[in-house]
């Protein structure tokens, strides 16, 4: 197997695919990926040097103060992209009522990247009855949500709900071209099934997020610097689906998280190394 500090030039670009991963900030990848000694301030340099997009988890929590956007422009090289979650107070908290406020706070931020932003992702939680007790509950709220949304943006969307998953539903994405988030979760459909099904493209560009069950991982490590799940079968899934949605000329932006084998660069080390056996003219 490739080791994940590899240049990515030895790996073929696979045009219009963008794989990084949810967050570069983990300290256990120093020494393992991130060379030995490199500060937590360098760690997004060293990230470029072999990912050409992020995925920023921070953003969840709370928006980034204007400086620290610009420092994050500012130490990665031109065609960089970073994409970033939406806050939770938006997604989880406020649940998408009154929170213009929020919303434009976390935009003006986001700005500040400029050629260099990419998708800007709304997490949802999984929502029991209480909140939304059928599904065109949730619709009823989502429709006009989007609707005041600023363009200019590319904006995908992640429901935890697997039941949800309807046509009225991904119609409603694709009126206000809004990507929808194909995710790897214990609580969701596989993506063969869920493709199977429906046509998941609602935008003229692709979300993917690797994410895996978090607790179960948990339970077996709580450092992130080596894979401990063999997730090779899941890649030959996954790749037959990518290419479905590289045929249809979108650009694909694919994230993995630590949780979903314990080491996100090795993931993707492991995917490069599952496309080129399933794609072996390459």
């Amino acid at each position: 197997m490739r080791t994940a500090t590899e240049d990515p030039l030895d790996h073929p670009k696979i045009p219009n695919l963008h794989l990084g991963t949810s967050s570069w900030s983990s300290e256990d990848w120093r020494g393992v990926f991130y060379p030995s000694g490199t500060t937590p301030g360098d760690f997004i340099t060293a990230y470029a040097r072999h990912f050409d997009t992020v995925e920023v988890d921070a953003t969840f929590y709370r928006t980034p103060a204007p400086a620290l956007v610009k420092n994050w422009e500012r130490r990665t090289p031109a065609g960089f992209t970073f994409a970033a979650k939406v806050p939770r107070s938006i997604t989880h908290d406020k649940v998408m009522q009154d929170c213009e406020a929020e919303l434009k706070e976390f935009l003006s931020a986001m700005d500040l990247l400029g050629a260099k932003l990419g998708p800007l992702l709304f997490q949802f939680p999984y929502f029991n009855k209480q909140v939304f007790a059928r599904p065109e509950d949730f619709l009823a709220r989502l429709d006009p949500f989007l609707k005041k949304l600023p363009s200019g943006y590319s904006f995908a969307l992640e429901i935890r709900n697997k039941n949800w998953i309807s046509e009225r539903f991904l119609d409603l994405l694709r009126k206000y071209k809004v990507a929808f988030a194909l995710i790897d979760h214990p609580w969701m459909t596989p993506v063969g099934q869920l493709m199977t099904k429906f046509d998941p493209v609602t935008a003229d560009f692709a979300y993917i997020r690797w994410l895996g069950d978090r607790k179960g991982i948990e339970e077996k490590t709580q450092h992130w610097d080596r894979i401990i799940q063999n997730r090779e079968r899941e890649m030959e899934t996954w790749i037959p689906a990518i290419d479905k949605l590289l045929e249809r000329q979108l650009c694909v932006y694919a994230y993995f998280n630590n949780h979903y084998a314990g080491f996100a660069p090795g993931s993707i080390a492991l995917f490069h190394e599952v496309w080129e056996k399933l794609h072996p003219s390459h």
